[in-house]
């Protein structure tokens, strides 16, 4: 049996090694440059208690190996009071570097377009947000659970100050402002106290301005700035993420014929999440696999 994976984030390549544990032979093409998707964008959340034991055994070895750390459970809010959730986690590496631990050994292809579905797999699972999976035109009932998605848009900037001149907070939730919706201390979640903010904005700023981010900077700049009470102007990037955040979705997967769909938006949209979708995914074919034979 031939699989193919299209996406490494960390659906794609969940499942890809649970196929390949299984012995089935799996090709994963990554039209990026590096593994990771969008986790360069997002955060390792739940505590060990409410998350699955198989994914809290992944980051106990995460942990271990130094990979992956407890970070914080409570977070500013602005206005107000801060609030206590799950535990978050951080990568003193960056999250990517958790996509890279998963991707060792397996056949990923980077810089890796496709056009179409490949012909030369028994199964393709598109691990990937479903306005991108549309593109490949897949069967009919995939592609209608892929425009069934809802996604929102979101410009993250990163601001690079000369010192560090905030009260510590962690990271923080900004509530009802027209640029913001988040604000993280870079330095603190890394560990290494670099004076770096990163700020995430509204879908509603995100989307007139998807065409050309880096326009953008000054006013993410302004309002990190004003949120915080800074003077310091920062050094900006701002990177763009069409497809950010997913609304929630029913958990498992979407398939039709050889073709499945996986990602977060099949339950909340967190790591989590989209880990369970891809392996669950991967269980799946496995077992249509098994139900030929």
């Amino acid at each position: 049996m031939k699989v193919v994976v299209v996406g490494a984030g960390i659906a794609g390549l969940a499942c890809a090694r649970e196929l390949t544990a299984a012995g089935v032979t799996v090709r994963v093409h990554e039209r990026g440059r590096v593994v990771g998707g969008r986790l360069a964008s997002k955060r390792l959340d739940g505590r060990y208690a409410d998350i699955d034991p198989a994914f809290a055994r992944l980051a106990g070895q995460w942990r271990t190996r130094g990979l992956a750390r407890p970070w914080t459970d409570t977070l500013a809010v602005f206005p107000g009071e801060p609030t206590t959730g799950p535990m978050r986690w951080a990568a003193p590496g960056g999250l990517r570097s958790l996509a890279t631990d998963l991707a060792e050994g397996l056949d990923v292809r980077l810089n890796s377009e496709l056009t179409a579905l490949p012909e030369d797999a028994d199964a393709v699972v598109l691990a990937m947000p479903g306005p991108q999976a549309l593109r490949l035109d897949p069967p009919a009932a995939v592609a209608e659970a892929a425009r069934a998605q809802v996604w929102e848009p979101v410009l993250a900037a990163v601001c690079t100050y000369g010192r560090r001149s905030w009260p510590q907070l962690h990271g923080a939730f900004v509530n009802d402002h027209p640029v913001l919706a988040t604000i993280f201390d870079d330095g603190d979640r890394r560990g290494d106290d670099a004076p770096v903010l990163v700020a995430h904005s509204t879908g509603g700023f995100a989307r007139p301005r998807l065409a050309d981010p880096a326009a953008a900077a000054g006013e993410l700049a302004a309002a990190v700035n004003e949120v915080l009470a800074l003077t310091e102007q920062p050094e900006v990037r701002v990177h763009r993420w069409t497809y950010a955040q997913p609304a929630p979705g029913a958990p498992g997967f979407a398939a039709d014929g050889r073709v499945w769909l996986a990602g977060d938006a099949f339950g909340r949209p967190r790591v989590q999440t989209a880990w369970l979708s891809g392996r669950a995914a991967a269980r799946a074919v496995l077992a249509g696999q098994s139900t030929e034979r």
